[in-house]
């Protein structure tokens, strides 16, 4: 594997440990900022806002300019975006802060994983995809509970500074080690690639993707409050709890990885339904410290156990717009990471308490499960629709499983499966 894929993963690094570093600085940015914690939860969904926007009009918009110097400059904006909110003297500026970073953000994705892909072998794109994947879950291991440690200890714009130098870091890897990707021969066209739209799968893949990032989400993003306030845990724990989500979002990555090929609806479906019971469970014994503890490491679990499945799941309905299949997920997820903890401040705000935040996010996933099962029905009708075409460079129409070929018991929790349709073709937890 290039030395510069890995490059890529530590930019990610920064970009996931920004994006979900603000669930442990809500306290103390809404008090330096004189806002509530439900408006300081707001920032979440700005950044979320930005990646919905950005990822498919940036993944369009640079598709004839050289991906290194792309990537250079999206990385550079992102960077300065985090200094500009380390700097900002108030919630506004901090907000306008936060949509810029995301807009970088988001093209950042589109164009390191078509980098990525372009400098490795064909038997190599899912590894190489992984290593991106790998920066996010790190993000999420050390990243954001460091993030937390900073804002509690030296104040939350620490956490912003320290984010900018990693940016920083990554800016230079990307100088030394990216190399010029060669343009490819065939380029995408707007039109041809928005036809995708016209598929009601695509419809509702956005939407199980969607809700099932948003209901996590929703309870998440206020879980430091939930801790210190419902739990009676000490502020200190936060980071450790926010580690510990983030180990199970790493096991739950795996797990979901090696599995998703051969069982994507099942996959997706016991998943969402495991987020939603691990949900009612925070919602009903958040008062106890090791529930909270607990739940928060197997909500980590379950929620990134589903996303190689959701990922692949786009990929194999909408995988004749390859250009569009990574960013629509990518738009999906944070659609939801947006609509969640917008939701949970909408309840904590009409006075139900942070634990609510759980309800409300189970009744998120629980309509997930709901538009999953109408897409496994549609599926077993017309397993193969139009738009299913391997997502690579050439797409070319899939192969057919000599197992499965002509019978009509297939399982079809794995119906959907495709060999050379990896799960880690896009970003996982985007």
């Amino acid at each position: 594997m290039p030395v510069a894929v890995h490059v890529l993963g530590l930019s990610v690094f920064a970009l996931g440990t920004s994006e979900f570093m603000l669930s442990g600085l809500l306290p103390p940015i809404a008090r330096d900022m004189d806002v509530t914690i439900p408006q300081a939860g707001l920032l979440i969904s700005a950044f979320a806002i930005g990646m919905v926007v950005g990822a498919p009009l940036l993944a369009v918009a640079t598709l004839r300019l050289p991906r290194r110097t792309t990537l250079i400059a999206l990385i550079s904006l992102f960077g300065l975006g985090q200094v500009a909110g380390a700097l900002a003297p108030s919630y506004e500026l901090l907000f306008a802060s936060r949509i810029v970073s995301a807009l970088a953000c988001a093209g950042f994705w589109a164009v390191g994983a078509a980098v990525a892909i372009a400098m490795v072998d064909k038997d190599q794109r899912a590894r190489a995809m992984a290593v991106m994947i790998g920066g996010l879950s790190i993000a999420n291991v050390l990243g954001v509970p460091a993030g937390a440690f900073l804002g509690e200890n030296l104040g939350w714009r620490s956490a912003f500074w320290s984010v900018g130098a990693a940016s920083a870091v990554a800016l230079a890897g990307i100088l030394a080690l990216i190399p010029d990707i060669p343009r490819p021969a065939v380029r995408p066209t707007l039109a041809r690639e928005l036809r995708i739209y016209r598929d009601r799968q695509v419809w509702l893949s956005i939407g199980v993707t969607a809700l099932a990032a948003g209901g996590v989400f929703c309870a998440f993003s206020y879980l430091s409050p939930l801790l210190t306030d419902v739990a009676g845990l000490d502020a200190g724990w936060v980071p450790w709890v926010l580690a510990l989500f983030g180990i199970g979002a790493l096991v739950g990555t795996t797990i979901g990885g090696r599995i998703a090929d051969a069982h994507l609806f099942g996959v997706m479906l016991w998943g969402i339904t495991a987020s939603t019971v691990f949900l009612l469970a925070l919602a009903l014994f958040a008062s106890s410290a090791v529930a909270a503890v607990g739940l928060s490491f197997l909500i980590g679990v379950s929620a990134f156990a589903t996303a190689p499945a959701l990922n692949a799941r786009m990929f194999n309905v909408a995988g004749a717009a390859p250009t569009l299949a990574g960013a629509t997920t990518t738009a999906a997820f944070n659609l939801g990471n947006t609509g969640g903890p917008w939701l949970g401040g909408a309840v904590i705000d009409a006075g139900r308490g942070f634990a609510a935040t759980a309800w409300a996010g189970a009744a998120m996933t629980v309509t997930a499960i709901a538009l999953g099962a109408i897409a496994l029905r549609l599926h077993t009708r017309d397993p193969q629709p139009p738009t299913r075409l391997i997502a690579s460079s050439a797409p070319r129409p899939a192969a057919p499983d000599p197992d499965t070929a002509g019978s009509d018991t297939a399982d079809p929790a794995t119906a959907d499966a495709d060999p050379a349709a990896p799960a880690t073709t896009a970003p996982a937890a985007h």
